[in-house]
């Protein structure tokens, strides 16, 4: 939890915000990290993760991301996807064998728009 409140999430260090400005800006956060992990955890369960965040590397015991980060950044994927459909969709008739693959991304986006 504190890494997500540091250089991997929300930055709050770098803020040096103080008083009142600190309680509303901690407030703020708190609403914005329930929601990520709560969007995380049904991400999780949903089982499409893998598009998110690399979950298994040769060797690694550990999960890698928090349900905090899969939800964080499953967003920030949806729309990078949303923002470049067009060359993606220009990318599929150059290739058209990543067709399957590129239909499981789709199928995972709208699952990962539903958990939001």
């Amino acid at each position: 939890m504190f890494r997500d409140f540091k250089s991997s999430g929300y930055n709050l260090e770098d803020t040096n915000a103080s008083g009142q400005r600190l309680i509303s800006l901690i407030l703020l956060i708190s609403h914005a990290y329930t929601a990520a992990t709560i969007s995380g955890q049904k991400i999780k369960r949903m089982g499409v993760q893998k598009y998110v965040g690399r979950i298994k590397e040769s060797g690694r015991i550990v999960r890698r991301h928090s349900s905090f980060y899969i939800g964080l950044y499953g967003s920030n994927w949806v729309n990078f996807m949303e923002n470049s459909y067009e060359l993606v969709a220009e990318l599929m008739t150059l290739a058209p064998n990543k067709r399957k693959y590129y239909q499981q991304g789709e199928r995972a986006m709208r699952l990962i728009l539903s958990a939001s």
